[in-house]
């Protein structure tokens, strides 16, 4: 059937219109009540992307929902960014319910910003309508580059309100205090794809794709980018199959969990700090020799990062392990064949330990090559001392974000 999509050149609209694979069947069949569900769509294991609207009636716009930020921002009718050009744009006038504050914004990411003004409008996501919900509408984003080919429209974030804007109240905070959600959390299931590999004369077109993850979240959009730009194939790739127990695709669940999505219990583990998702490692091991975080560190829970993320040294040493060599584009190849003989890594949090095996800490990518899924931070972040577990390990941990009790739930993902 996709075959015959693709020849008439119908592929496209037919899964904008149908996006959904049999996952979603499910979640609409059978929903756990008191609980919302937004269907991710997974790029490449590199994005994770759902679909919201904003205005009356509703503009819908593809975002990442980010837990290490805050704040929610789509493109303008008004941006003069190239950008701006190749996505979906929310236009002001076509909306009855659009407030404007008059307010300038301008957001910092790691690898690009945006900058615009701040606006109210509703907002729905999962099924909820949230209204009057403070946004930023950009007029310009930079480096264009970065934006241009990326697979989302916008971000919506999910982290403490202490990051958000002036004025402004994060999405879930609304959904909160409007009643909407039944408990005061939020959860993620993310899915793992297979990529599957470019024909030879194909590949030999294709740049290499320089891996920024750290630079969140532009760094995801930025390696999905270039795969799609240089090799023209990004709609092959919208509704692969992940594999996952059930077929169950990726989802952000609102106002409660669904235990079928993960074994045992949750373990619970303090924010140790409300501003990200941040908690306390008490150290990294390899078959029971501490080989990081010596002593304790933090860590940062952020789906807006793809990879492992750290600091430079205790990086470099796990790359050294893994007999991870530095290439010419900054990534570090591995042999593929090592993921059958290279040992966990393991992640101890407030007692809990959690292995991330050598299927998941190396990836293959399209040209049939295998990378380090660890990247030193970059230095002039505000965290750049602190590890970020990105999606990598999120893919492994089915894990809930607790606002009521300042609290992170871990539990392996079935």
């Amino acid at each position: 059937m996709r075959e015959n999509l693709r020849g008439n050149n119908t592929l496209k609209d037919y899964l904008e219109k149908y996006p959904n694979s049999l996952a979603y069947k499910f979640l609409h069949k059978q929903p756990d009540p008191g609980v919302s569900f937004e269907p991710l769509r997974n790029y490449l294991d590199l994005a994770y992307v759902g679909v919201i609207s904003i205005g009356t009636p509703p503009q819908k716009f593809k975002v990442v929902f980010d837990t290490g930020s805050a704040d929610l921002w789509v493109p303008s009718v008004y941006c003069s960014s190239r950008a701006c050009a190749t996505h979906r744009t929310f236009n002001p006038l076509l909306s009855s319910t659009f407030l404007v504050s008059g307010q300038p914004v301008n957001l910092v990411y790691g690898s690009g910003k945006v900058s615009g003004f701040l606006a109210y409008d509703t907002v729905q996501i999962g099924g909820l309508v949230d209204l009057s919900q403070a946004f930023s509408l950009s007029l310009e984003e930079e480096p264009g580059n970065f934006m241009e080919f990326a697979v989302f429209d916008g971000i919506l974030g999910l982290s403490y309100p202490s990051l958000a804007l002036r004025g402004a109240t994060p999405v879930f905070d609304n959904l909160w205090k409007q009643g909407l959600i039944a408990q005061n959390l939020f959860a993620f299931y993310l899915s793992r794809m297979e990529i599957p590999a470019v024909p030879v004369p194909q590949a030999r077109e294709c740049v290499q794709i320089k891996s920024a993850a750290t630079s969140k979240p532009f760094g995801s959009a930025w390696r999905v980018a270039e795969l799609e730009k240089c090799c023209h194939f990004s709609e092959p790739f919208l509704s692969l199959p992940p594999r996952s127990k059930d077929e169950k695709g990726s989802v952000l669940m609102l106002g409660g969990v669904d235990p079928s999505y993960y074994r045992g219990d949750l373990h619970w583990v303090p924010v140790s700090r409300p501003t990200y998702w941040q908690g306390t490692v008490t150290d990294i091991s390899v078959n029971g020799e501490v080989i990081a975080c010596d002593g304790g560190c933090q860590a940062i829970i952020d789906t807006g990062t793809s990879l492992l993320t750290g600091p430079r040294d205790p990086v470099l040493n796990i790359q050294e392990l893994i007999n991870a060599q530095h290439s010419y584009d900054g990534e570090y190849a591995v042999d593929c064949n090592a993921v059958h003989t290279l040992p966990d890594i393991v992640f101890t949090i407030d007692g809990g330990n959690y292995p991330v095996p050598a299927s998941a800490y190396i990836q293959k990518n399209h040209l049939g090559t295998c990378r380090s899924n660890f990247e030193e931070s970059v230095g002039d972040e505000p965290y750049s001392d602190i590890w970020v577990l990105g999606d990598v390990f999120l893919r492994l941990y089915f894990t809930a974000f607790d606002r009521a009790n300042n609290r992170i739930g871990l539990a392996p993902a079935v």
